[in-house]
């Protein structure tokens, strides 16, 4: 039987929340928050069957991403037998979910690494404290933020939503996003989310002012018990050390428990890679490229 595809919408989330909550390895990709503010930009839609949430991509081109649920409680084989009559093709697929088709379907699946996909994780405790000489670069910059700036941090709230969209706009004309595709797309994305702040479950933020100017902010949620999953981060260039301020005093506001940090994937941009290693990642999930034949 066909997977019926419909798109992703607000009065889902609950219910999606709840499969995702049964998922035994939770990136990045399937936070609810990540699949609704990209929803337009990726095309994409989701197909609720049984236990479990199937994700289809249409743009720029078509194909899966992994369904969401308890892997574990699945005949894949009989799964795919039922869904699929011709081969097709994943991405951002989780290691787990990757070992559990090798398994149980080992004559059906190919597979390649996916390195652009990868989650970078950092130690929460390490993010605020950056002791040792591998930060040393950021506690510089942080020390210097606090120095030379009256500033002040507050939690980002719907109340103060207008505040981190003039940012966003005025980052965007900094950059001059609309001349480049993923920065067009990435501020679309980042206006859906704050503009349906009180719509969207778990959304956690933070606001760095500086003499009752925006100077930074941060979007972010909770993936699982012990880890949160920063979104977005923008900040001022004309107050050095804010992206490192803010980034420090968000998790260091945090009293959830949080151990790990989960800032999501580099897809393949040698700049952005090279910024998330010199935060010293202690661990990575590891996604993957996947075809599963008929």
């Amino acid at each position: 039987m066909p997977l019926k595809f419909e798109p992703i919408t607000l009065d889902k989330q609950n219910a999606y929340l709840d499969i995702l909550a049964q998922c035994p390895q939770k990136t990045s990709d399937y936070s609810y928050v990540n699949l609704w503010g990209w929803a337009r930009e990726y095309d994409l839609s989701w197909a609720w069957d049984d236990k479990l949430v199937w994700i289809r991509q249409n743009f720029p081109d078509p194909i899966y991403w992994g369904p969401i649920g308890s892997w574990a409680e699945v005949d894949w084989n009989a799964r795919f037998s039922s869904h699929v009559s011709e081969s097709i093709q994943f991405t951002r697929i989780p290691s787990q979910l990757m070992e559990r088709w090798k398994s149980e379907i080992p004559d059906r699946i190919q597979i390649r690494e996916s390195r652009g996909h990868w989650d970078y994780l950092y130690d929460c405790t390490e993010m605020v404290e950056l002791k040792g000489n591998r930060f040393h670069k950021k506690k510089n910059l942080v020390n210097q933020f606090l120095r030379k700036y009256e500033f002040t941090y507050d939690s980002l709230a719907a109340d103060r939503i207008d505040l981190a969209l003039s940012l966003q706009t005025d980052w965007c004309t900094w950059r001059d996003c609309e001349s480049f595709d993923t920065l067009a797309a990435e501020n679309r994305s980042i206006q859906r989310v704050l503009e349906n702040w009180t719509e969207i479950e778990g959304l956690l933020g933070g606001l760095l002012l500086v003499e009752g100017k925006i100077a930074a902010y941060t979007v972010a949620e909770r993936l699982s018990e012990d880890m949160v999953l920063i979104h977005f981060e923008k900040a001022n260039p004309e107050f050095k050390g804010a992206y490192q301020a803010i980034n420090q005093m968000f998790l260091a506001h945090q009293d959830e428990g949080f151990h790990l940090v989960n800032r999501e994937q580099d897809l393949d941009d040698d700049g952005l890679r090279k910024a998330k290693l010199s935060y010293n990642p202690v661990d990575f999930l590891k996604k993957y490229q996947i075809v599963i034949l008929d």
